[in-house]
């Protein structure tokens, strides 16, 4: 989820994908194209809460890699995403991020992760 409105810069909230149970809750299980991924970069993890743990490198390096791909097609800096963190867990109905169109509830989100969010944004922190 990408966040910046009235912000001095653009972030933005990730999930690794994952696998969903029965039920429609994502597990910490990595899915498998997720574990696939993984397994091209010489990482052993195999739950998202593995890879928050460890701060996996070649995941993070990816994940910045690919950011910075997409930031260098940005017509100004303004349009830059400067920082992103990955949640514990992927958005869902049941947890709430999720209506039941399958929309983002953006506001919802926003309170569920607004220490995140404020640690992405605190002063005196350069982007």
């Amino acid at each position: 989820m990408l966040i910046g409105d009235k912000l001095k810069f653009l972030s933005m909230l990730l999930t690794l994908k994952c696998v969903v149970d029965d039920n429609g809750e994502p597990t910490d299980d990595l899915s498998p194209e997720a574990l696939e991924f993984c397994r091209r970069n010489n990482v052993t993890a195999t739950k998202v809460s593995e890879i928050l743990a460890n701060k996996e490198p070649a995941i993070y390096q990816a994940i910045q890699e690919g950011f910075e791909r997409v930031n260098a097609k940005a017509t100004s800096r303004a349009q830059n995403v400067q920082k992103w963190v990955i949640l514990e867990r992927d958005f869902s109905i049941s947890g709430g991020e999720l209506g039941p169109t399958m929309k983002l509830r953006r506001p919802i989100v926003v309170k569920m992760y607004q220490e995140k969010i404020n640690e992405m944004y605190a002063a005196g922190d350069k982007p």
